[in-house]
């Protein structure tokens, strides 16, 4: 384990103490939702830290205790039962300060836009694609996340040629950022009659919501076309011509919102671009980073198939990891928070083995 940065740590714990200083003088309501904001970040790390010291504190009592000779027997063996819990308390409290003191993704505690598109494997991945959707909806629902489609493309039979919807709720990215890629589907189609395993694919892209002061975008730098929308199949369709297509002329990104509202397509249309935008932005910064792009789980390629969902066996399986589970029903109901936390832990540990490898 590499050794703790104390003057770091003691310099997080003066600026806590000050955040916590300046929130009870009353600043204005923005300052104080700054400051608040920094104080959550900052409060689960200084407590560790605070933890810590007073185990090491209690440790090195002890010690005087053992290295004195008039210490009774009795007394020295409650010591010594003591200390060896002592010493393993600080161990987990030094291995969750080095992970509370990895770098962090500016954007993990923001929400979310998920994009989920149907791949190969035509009606079957469309039906696939409305599995993993709901399957997200149950997750976001658990943790009382607001969950608001933008659009929606539904497939001839069922489920979503492509959907996307905002994921609203503090560290919904942190929680869902390693979702983006190619799920793969291996189960027999409810149109299949010879009972043959079929194998289907989507994609998933989670992006993380972005704000006007991340991504400038210039009135001169997008073209805004209406279309008339059409309903499904055709039917109730929609006589006026609302739905938006806006691109941006510099990347050549194009975007679509197709709801009742013109206003309202406008408005979501610019939500999902200042998301692209924003990580494209991020990724060209990640590409410029290549100790980081080693990260398996890190890389974010959304053409990479990370995930098989073999349905006959109830297995699942997350290459990145090697991760395979066999609870694929309780998952397809939002149960994901097994896979989801090995991959945080697998991306700390990447860290933390870089970090090494930057202090040797």
């Amino acid at each position: 384990m590499a050794k703790l940065p104390l003057d770091k740590m003691r310099e997080l714990q003066r600026r806590f103490d000050e955040v916590e200083a300046r929130m009870a003088a009353g600043p204005d309501a923005d300052a104080y939702v700054r400051l608040a904001s920094e104080y959550a970040e900052l409060e689960p790390l200084v407590k560790k830290i605070s933890e810590l010291e007073k185990a090491k504190r209690e440790r090195d009592d002890l010690g005087d205790i053992l290295s004195d000779r008039s210490t009774d027997k009795e007394m020295r063996e409650l010591a010594e039962l003591e200390l060896a819990g002592l010493k393993t308390r600080i161990g987990a409290l030094e291995s969750d300060i080095q992970i509370l003191l990895l770098p962090t993704d500016a954007a993990d505690q923001r929400s979310v836009i998920l994009e989920i598109r149907a791949g190969t494997g035509g009606s079957e991945a469309a039906l696939f694609a409305g599995d993993l959707f709901r399957m997200y909806e149950r997750y976001a629902a658990a943790r009382n996340w607001r969950v608001e489609v933008l659009s929606a493309s539904e497939g001839e039979v069922g489920g979503y040629k492509e959907i996307i919807a905002t994921i609203a709720g503090h560290g919904a990215f942190a929680r869902l950022k390693f979702e983006s890629g190619v799920h793969r589907v291996q189960r027999v189609p409810e149109t299949e009659s010879g009972g043959r395993i079929h194998t289907s694919a989507a994609t998933v892209a989670v992006l993380p919501e972005a704000a006007d002061i991340d991504i400038d975008i210039r009135p001169e730098d997008i073209r805004i076309d209406t279309m008339r929308a059409s309903g499904a199949g055709g039917q109730h369709v929609n006589t006026t011509d609302s739905a938006v297509r806006i691109t941006h002329l510099p990347t050549g990104l194009v975007v679509t919102s197709s709801e009742k509202s013109q206003h309202q397509n406008r408005a979501r249309a610019m939500q999902v671009l200042r998301a692209r935008l924003y990580d494209r932005e991020r990724e060209m910064a990640d590409s410029a980073r290549s100790a980081d792009r080693k990260s398996q789980v890190g890389s974010g390629d959304r053409s990479e198939r990370i995930r098989t969902y073999n349905f006959p066996q109830g297995r699942v399986t997350d290459h990145r990891i090697n991760l395979t589970l066999y609870k694929l029903d309780r998952m397809m109901m939002g149960e994901i928070d097994d896979v989801v936390e090995a991959l945080i832990s697998d991306h700390q540990a990447n860290q933390l083995a870089a970090l090494g490898q930057g202090d040797g």
